[in-house]
């Protein structure tokens, strides 16, 4: 049986915002990102950008470090109300 994953909610958009009003492109930003501990890669991080893979939580707690901004700019603009 073939099994379909849905596609979550993404917030590749935030993240491009965020890395554009800081001033640092995709290669710059990884070579922090490793700096701090992160493994990952340009290529890696421009899927995230592009929403074509989910980010891992470690690299949303650098990001947020780097950035100096709260979880919520990362969610900005997506509906996030609890479904339960």
């Amino acid at each position: 049986m073939e099994q379909k994953l849905r596609r979550d909610r993404c917030i590749g958009d935030n993240l491009r915002r965020l890395r554009d009003e800081y001033g640092i492109s995709q290669e710059k930003l990884c070579v922090e990102l490793q700096r701090r501990g992160c493994d990952i890669a340009r290529s890696c991080y421009a899927k995230y950008e592009a929403g074509e893979l989910n980010v891992r939580i470690s690299v949303l707690i650098e990001l947020k470090k780097i950035y100096n901004c709260t979880f919520e700019d990362f969610f900005d603009g997506l509906d996030v109300k609890s479904e339960y």
